[in-house]
């Protein structure tokens, strides 16, 4: 099932496409249920993709450290769609929940097919870079 396109809006990753654009990327996307104490990526393990929250909570760890709750319209996992590193970080759900998630083997033939959603995905990854370094 398509994730909802007023989802896609919200994620600061998506924000530069247009409607078109995001109906074409929401296709792409599965439905996944969660469940409370559900660890949803383990770090350093490898990724399987990008996700978006659509209901419930999850938890961020990093070294066993708790670093921010994810809800609604949040996502992770957008360096997994090009690199397939392992995680960075630990998620874990705090309340039963559902996401929409998005596999680097989907994504990538979209963007070579859909050259236009491409740039702008390029442009909004390479500000999260600059976000996260500052960060540091």
């Amino acid at each position: 099932m398509a994730a909802p396109i007023e989802l896609l809006k919200q994620v600061p990753l998506f924000e530069r496409l247009n409607d078109k654009q995001l109906k074409t990327l929401a296709t792409e996307f599965s439905d996944r249920s969660f469940e409370a104490g559900q660890e949803l990526t383990a770090e350093g393990q490898g990724a399987a993709g990008f996700f978006v929250i659509e209901s419930g909570e999850a938890k961020v760890t990093v070294d066993g450290e708790d670093r921010r709750t994810l809800g609604p319209g949040d996502y992770f996992g957008e360096i997994a769609l090009i690199d397939g590193g392992l995680r960075t970080a630990t998620i874990t759900a705090v309340s039963d929940g559902r996401a929409h998630g998005l596999t680097p083997w989907l994504f990538r033939p979209l963007l070579e097919a859909n050259a236009a959603i491409a740039w702008p995905l390029l442009e909004a990854m390479a500000a999260r870079v600059r976000e996260l370094e500052q960060r540091q």
